[in-house]
Formats: C-alpha cells, sequence, structure tokens
C-alpha cells in the first residue's frame, strides 16, 4: 500500500476502504502464508488483549516487503521479551517496569530539557539552513536512551549507526547479523562494566538487582536501545513536518503540549502494523482466524477510525486522541512511552519558541519520506528559519 501523492500524513486509502468493508480481510505475506489484516479499532484491541494470539518471534510471519524470505523465524533469545508471551515476557516484563520508576522518570525531564536546549543552542550557532532530524530529532532520543543504559558518551556516535543498521530496510541479513553482534557483544561487555562500578542508571539496576545472565543484559538492552531511538526520532521529525504544514496547530501546541502530543501520536502513527500468531481458532469480526495464521493489525487504520475518532484525518491539537493504539495495548504495551511522551512534549514546544519562523527549505513533496522502512517517517527535513 502506498499514499497518496502530496498526502504524506495521511494513511493509504485502502486502509480506510478495508476497515470499512473488510475489516478482518486476508492478507498474502511476502513468504507465501495466507494470514490476515486487521483494520478496525476495536477488533485491533481485541488481537491486542487476546492471550489466543501469541507474540512469539518464531510463529509469527512478517507482513513487511523486504523480509528476509530465505531465515526462517526463529525463538527469542534469552531476554528477548518483546518477542515471548507469558510467563517468559511477565518475569523480564516486571524486572524492567520496577526501572521505570516515577523518580527516575522525573530526573530525567529535567534532562531532557536541558539536552533539548544544548542541541537548539547548536542549530542556533550553526545557522540556517540544517537537516533538522540529524540536528535535533535524533541527537535528542540517542543521548537520553544512552543516559537510561549509562552508555558512555564517547561511545554514543558509533553506537547509533550500528542501531541505524539494524532498524533499516533493505540491509543485507549480513550487514543486520554483523551490526547485532556488535552491539550486543558492546552491551554485554557494559553489563560486565556495570556489575563492577554501577551508576545510578536503568542498566546498572538491572545488572545489580536481578539474577539476570550478561547474554540476557545484552539482549534487553540491545532492544531498549532500538526502542528508543528509532521511533521517537521519527516521531518528532514527523512532528514538525506535521506542524510546519499546519501553522494553525502551533498555538494549540503551546497551550496545552500534553494534549498535542497525543493528537499527534494519533494522526500520524509511525508504527505501520504489528503482528500476533493465533495459538487456536479464534473467531474475530466474523471471520475463522485458524491455529498458525498469522493476525497483523494495522495502527494507522485504527488511529483513523471514525467510530472511535471525530474527523480522523484531520490534525486538530484540540481534540482528545483518548483511545489511540500508537504504543499498542494489552502485556505488550511500550514499557517507554512515558520517556517518549516526555521527550515529545519537551522538544516540540521548545523548537518552535526558540524558531518561531521556522520552515522547510525544500517543497512538501520533495521530503524523503520513510516508506522503505519498519517505523515511518522522514530520512530527512531540510528547515530554515530567519536569522534575527
Amino acid at each position: 500500500m502506498t499514499r497518496r501523492p502530496g498526502c504524506p500524513f495521511d494513511p493509504p486509502e485502502e486502509l480506510g476502504h478495508l476497515r470499512a468493508e473488510h475489516p478482518v480481510a486476508p492478507l498474502a505475506y511476502p513468504d507465501g502464508h495466507i494470514g490476515w489484516l486487521v483494520t478496525r479499532r476495536d477488533l485491533v484491541r481485541e488481537v491486542l488483549a487476546d492471550k489466543r494470539f501469541s507474540h512469539r518471534a518464531e510463529l509469527i510471519h512478517s507482513p513487511f516487503p523486504g523480509a528476509a524470505l530465505s531465515a526462517k523465524p526463529q525463538p527469542a533469545p534469552p531476554g528477548g521479551f518483546i518477542s515471548m508471551d507469558p510467563p517468559e515476557h511477565t518475569r523480564y516484563r516486571q524486572l524492567l517496569t520496577g526501572q521505570f520508576t516515577v523518580r527516575r522518570m522525573r530526573q530525567l525531564t529535567g534532562r531532557i530539557e536541558q539536552i533539548t536546549a544544548e542541541q537548539l543552542d547548536a542549530m542556533e550557532r550553526h545557522g540556517p539552513p540544517v537537516d533538522l532530524v540529524e540536528a535535533f530529532a535524533q541527537p535528542l532520543p540517542a543521548l537520553m536512551i544512552c543516559e537510561l543504559l549509562g552508555v558512555p558518551t564517547a561511545d554514543r556516535t558509533e553506537f547509533q549507526h550500528h542501531m541505524a543498521v539494524l532498524a533499516g530496510m533493505g540491509k543485507t541479513p549480513e550487514e543486520k547479523v554483523a551490526a547485532l553482534t556488535v552491539v550486543q557483544e558492546y552491551m554485554r561487555d557494559l553489563a560486565v562494566a556495570k556489575r563492577a562500578e554501577p551508576t545510578d542508571d536503568l542498566y546498572s539496576g538491572l545488572a545489580n538487582d536481578s539474577d539476570l545472565t550478561d547474554d540476557e543484559l545484552s539482549v534487553i538492552g540491545v532492544i531498549l536501545m532500538g526502542a528508543g531511538l528509532d521511533t521517537t526520532t521519527n516521531m518528532l521529525a514527523l512532528s514538525a513536518f506535521a506542524l510546519m504544514s499546519h501553522p494553525d496547530q502551533l498555538a494549540l501546541l503551546r497551550a496545552d503540549a500534553g494534549k498535542a502530543v497525543e493528537e499527534l501520536l494519533r494522526y500520524l502513527s509511525i508504527v505501520p502494523a504489528l503482528s500476533r500468531a493465533a495459538l487456536e481458532d479464534v473467531e474475530l469480526g466474523g471471520q475463522l482466524i485458524k491455529a498458525g495464521q498469522t493476525v497483523t493489525v494495522s495502527m494507522p487504520a485504527a488511529n483513523h477510525d471514525p467510530h472511535q475518532f471525530a474527523d480522523p484525518d484531520v490534525l486538530d491539537l484540540s481534540s482528545p486522541a483518548t483511545g489511540h493504539m500508537t504504543f499498542g495495548h494489552g502485556v505488550h504495551q511500550c514499557l517507554g512511552q512515558q520517556l517518549a511522551r516526555v521527550e515529545l512534549q519537551v522538544g516540540l514546544p521548545a523548537l518552535f519558541e526558540r524558531f518561531p519562523t521556522l520552515r522547510l527549505d525544500v517543497p512538501a513533496e520533495e521530503v524523503p519520506m520513510r516508506t522503505d522502512m519498519l517505523v515511518y517517517g522522514v530520512h530527512r527535513l531540510p528547515v530554515t528559519w530567519d536569522v534575527v
């Protein structure tokens, strides 16, 4: 499915047609598997909450073009909690939830404000034009997740490069395996260092307050690093693009950043889909899902469902976005969602306050969109502003 030319923020039109006419539709996967695509919000929520639908990696067929067709899905390694079901998933999730404390999030809020100001200072010194992804959207979450895990400053640039390889579709399996090996080995060495000399960070807490092995810690570290980098980077950049395209909404962003961010999360829906595997026959929306079939749920379709949201295809930062599915639902709901919210609530208002004349430096249709990636957004966002 492709988006209409000139409409980079709207979901593909086919999703709306399916949601209205065939909310549970057969879907042919790249490896030949025949599964299902779910597009109605209530049914998406039902799938994500139902224990009869598994998140085990070895059971799920990937719906994304470019997925390695020759590689047979493998069980998640020890520590790979996002690709496990309870009770294995529950054990890891409880350990991590204990590290995402209110105290730590409050501490990070001040640091987010400081890093945001530092990045905006650097933009101002550089002067226009800049690529907003490189200058702002990427460094802010990258620095924050590195601080959360206690990654030394000197290692962060190389670390981000390897994580970008892992996130990118179109990379060869060999490139991804090489990058994963480097990152896992680094996180394993970091775990050993944190056991010997703990510091006040999440990774030290996991290393010293649990019975996790070094291998488990390395896998968890890779997962947290990947989740904290790519998604928030693209939310920051795509949100800035949307706000520059809807300048009438900027006053609403300044008035209530929390409410505005929820609407941006709903409207932009940068994660295109999540997948589950049926453990047994399940009836869903009038269709029989057979045991073993993969079910893919569309987050953009769910977040633009008119039964849940008034005028869902319109960006209105004053409207409540209650019930959006951007962070998922059920036991696998995004663990770091509060950190992402704070980064967006701090970063976006500060950006437009510092640069009130911020605007695109190229025609909107020339902005390169990430249509070939697992997370939607922009590859680059050339911007300029008036220098006083």
